[in-house]
Order: structure tokens, then C-alpha cells, then sequence
């Protein structure tokens, strides 16, 4: 049997269908974060009382706008932005910006909801948020980019703030598109406001550690899960889906604690490499000649690649979903299951249905959630903030320190939620709960607003 919605919210979540039709990603995040809900309204009734959860699930803010970009032969396209500010109740909202043509209302949405519950357990003062555009970066100029950021940022510029909202990258946004936003950030407001923005250059106000926190972070993550159960990364055959940013780090971290990535991937196909992959060629390919996974193959002839290949087909101890939303189903995980993995660490964004996370919680492996494990990309975006509010900049290793000390201390909060809460090991439970306790606390300290 699926999860079942407590009797108490099970009408607030009918409430969120009613009012957000056809935004099936956003229904989908909400349902997994109510279904754990119900022991937390028989602790707190004042949750109920004050709305809290129907207040939590309705944006503070919505805003859509047009975003016309003219190409290198001056043909005129019209794209559509998005900004949804959901809950400031622990600081600025704070989430990435993504260009991808799937980009609607409802995975603005989804991953917005998302983004309150991992801000939370980051123990950092940032609230939810998220952004974008169905404006596709892949084959486009560098001036076609730079045109089009500049566009967005017309709109949106008056909206942000260090005290009020402060983006970041996601996909199809990187340190380039940042760049160009903070420029034209710059230009209209007259201001040199670096704490606007995170993600930047590191000669213009950026973090060491940025570029490789979601990764790490989600390796450092799966690797407290793996000591609880008394194993380590050490030996461990692992596979991370995707190749760009996330990916690519978390193979890095996995190299250094011990592992061997096996395998990895593009929206083309896998690459399968079974001696361990070549980090050095993929940061080539992907960070800085921008090309596609299976030319790999080109380069080293014992590694096969798989156009349109299932990677989660490739047995491992270790899987890492680091691509996009729900690109683990319940046969997947299944598989992975039965071919022997034994955790599971989310990189991406709601990467496995919820048939699959059903299968890993049956199966009793360690599977972290990405609102707690890939909540490192946003930590240092905060230590980004910290570093720009106090005009300082730190060493490698200090921020990568406080990087690793966040991360275990997710762990050990939805760790220990999960106990308390009635469900040991449940780190789903562990931090919906513990994630939305804090912000809740927060929402009745504010009174009705």
C-alpha cells in the first residue's frame, strides 16, 4: 500500500488540487510532504488551528511575465519568466533559476514547495523559492544567452533584493547566465548589490565551494547514511545519472571518499565505464567544450555507450539520481533494489516517483531524500550571502568544513525526527517533519499574515 494522507489533511490536500489544476509535479510534491504530516498535527494542534498547512501551500507570490530576446539573425522570440516567492518566514526567498522547455507553473511550483522544507533544515535564515523560463539555452549563442538573460532580468530585477529574494542557478543556468543577470541587475539599479544574486564569479563576489556544494553535499549526505549502517563509500560501485554540475561533483566527492563511479549520463544516452569513470574527460566535455556524453566513448574504447540507455540498469551498491525530476520509477527501483544497492542519495529535485520511493522504503536501504540531501547547493549559497553581507571571502577548506558540518547536521536532524516521529531510519519522514516544524513555529511567531 502507498502512503496514506492523514484524515485531517487529506481535505487540505483535495483544497491544493482544486485550486492548482493540471500542475501535477507541484500535487506531487505536496501529497509526499502531507503524507507524513498527520503525527505532527497531534503534537502541535496549533498547526491546524492557524491554517498552517493551507497557508504553506499557497504562494506568497506569483509573477509571470513575458520575456522577448531577439537571435543572432534578429528573429524576435517570446519566452515566458517566472518567480514564485512561497514562504519568507525563516529569511529572504531564496532557490534556484531554471531555463528548460519543460519549465511551466507547476514545476516552478513543485520545486519552490520543495525549496521552504530544504531551506528549513539547512538551519540557515533563507526562505522558498523558485524560478525560471521555458527558454532552452542548449544551442544558442553565447550573445543569444546574454540577450536573453538580460531580458529576464529587465522584468525581475524589481523583485529582488538581499533582504527581499535572491536567486541562484539550477538547470540551464550557470555561472554565465548569472553573470549576465548581475550585470544587467547592475545597470538598472545603479547598485553594486552583490548579496542579490549567489552563484556569481569568484573575482565579483562568488564562494568557493559553490560550484561543487550540491554534489558534495549530497555525497557527504548519503555517506553519514552509510556510516549509521556501519559501511562507507570505500569499495562501493556507485552510478550518478546526469553529467552536468551536480554530477559531476558528486563523482568527484565519491572518487575521494573511497568510491567507483561506474557510470553516467546525458538526455542522448549512458556512458558505462566499468573500471571507473574519467572525471577529467567529462569535466572536458561537459564544463568546458559543452558536448555530449557519448563522445567519451571516443576516447576511451573499453567504455560503452548506451543511446537512450536505462542507467538504473547497471548494477550498483551506491545510485545517485542527479539529473531531473522523476527519473526513477517504481520498476527502476525495483531493480536497483534487487541488483543490490544499498543507498540512494538524491542530487536532483524529486528525482524518483513516488512508486519508487515506495520500493526503496519496503526495501529498508538508506534513501535520502533531495529537500535533505541535496540541500548543499543552497547551504553555500547562504555562506555565499554570508561572505557578500560582510564583504570577506573564505579559504576552500573553511567552506567546504562548514559544508560538510551542515550536511551531517541534516542528517543527524532527520535521523533523529524520523525516531521521534515513530518511524526509525525514515529519512522521508524525517525531513518533511522536521523541515516543516521550524517553518511552521515560525509562521505562528508572525502571526496571520
Amino acid at each position: 500500500m502507498s502512503p496514506q494522507i492523514d484524515e485531517k489533511v487529506e481535505p487540505i490536500f483535495q483544497e491544493v488540487l482544486k485550486r492548482n489544476p493540471g500542475e501535477v509535479e507541484f500535487h506531487q510534491a505536496v501529497r509526499e510532504v502531507l503524507e507524513s504530516l498527520g503525527p505532527v498535527l497531534v503534537k502541535h494542534p496549533e498547526f491546524a488551528e492557524r491554517k498552517i498547512i493551507e497557508r504553506i501551500c499557497e504562494p506568497e507570490r506569483q509573477i509571470i511575465f513575458r520575456v522577448p530576446w531577439q537571435d543572432d539573425g534578429g528573429n524576435v522570440h517570446i519566452n515566458r519568466g517566472f518567480r514564485v516567492e512561497f514562504n519568507s518566514s525563516l529569511g529572504p526567498f531564496k532557490g534556484g533559476l531554471r531555463f528548460h522547455p519543460s519549465v511551466y507553473l507547476g514545476i516552478i511550483k513543485f520545486l519552490g514547495f520543495e525549496q521552504i522544507f530544504k531551506n528549513s533544515l539547512t538551519g540557515l535564515p533563507i526562505g522558498g523559492g523558485k524560478g525560471g523560463s521555458d527558454f532552452d539555452p542548449k544551442g544558442k549563442s553565447d550573445n543569444e544567452i546574454m540577450r536573453f538573460c538580460q531580458s529576464f532580468m529587465t522584468e525581475l530585477y524589481r523583485h529582488l533584493g538581499e533582504h527581499t529574494d535572491v536567486p541562484a542557478g539550477d538547470i540551464g543556468v550557470g555561472g554565465r547566465e548569472i553573470g549576465y543577470m548581475f550585470g544587467q541587475y547592475k545597470r538598472i539599479t545603479n547598485r553594486y548589490e552583490p548579496g542579490v544574486l549567489t552563484g556569481k564569479g569568484l573575482d565579483w563576489g562568488g564562494s568557493l565551494v559553490r560550484t561543487e556544494a550540491t554534489g558534495y553535499g549530497a555525497t557527504f549526505f548519503v555517506d553519514a547514511m552509510l556510516k549509521v549502517r556501519k559501511e562507507s563509500f570505500d569499495g562501493k560501485v556507485c552510478t550518478v545519472s546526469g553529467s552536468g554540475n551536480v554530477a559531476i561533483y558528486t563523482i568527484e566527492k565519491i572518487h575521494q571518499l573511497g568510491g567507483k563511479c561506474i557510470s553516467c549520463s546525458d538526455s542522448n544516452g549512458v556512458i558505462y565505464h566499468e573500471k571507473g569513470l574519467d572525471l577529467n574527460l567529462i569535466k572536458q566535455l561537459k564544463e568546458v567544450e559543452r558536448r555530449r556524453i557519448e563522445d567519451y566513448a571516443k576516447y576511451h574504447k573499453d567504455a560503452k555507450y548506451i543511446p537512450n540507455g536505462k542507467i538504473w540498469d547497471i548494477p550498483c551498491q551506491v545510485a545517485m539520481p542527479s539529473a531531473t525530476q522523476n527519473e526513477i520509477n517504481g520498476k527502476d527501483a525495483a531493480t536497483l533494489v534487487k541488483n543490490g544497492c544499498i543507498a540512494v542519495g538524491e542530487g536532483a529535485n524529486m528525482p524518483t516517483t513516488p512508486e519508487g520511493v515506495k520500493v526503496f522504503l519496503e526495501a529498508n536501504i538508506a534513501y535520502g531524500p533531495g529537500k535533505a540531501a541535496n540541500a548543499g547547493g543552497v547551504a553555500t549559497s547562504a555562506l555565499e550571502m554570508q561572505q557578500n553581507a560582510c564583504r570577506d571571502a573564505w579559504t576552500f577548506e573553511y567552506t567546504e568544513q562548514r559544508l560538510a558540518q551542515i550536511m551531517k547536521n541534516i542528517h543527524d536532524t532527520c535521523y533523529q525526527t524520523a525516531e521521534e516521529y515513530g518511524t526509525p531510519g525514515n529519512y522521508v519522514n524525517g525531513a518533511n517533519i522536521a523541515g516543516f516544524i521550524k517553518v511552521a513555529q515560525a509562521m505562528v511567531a508572525h502571526g496571520l499574515i
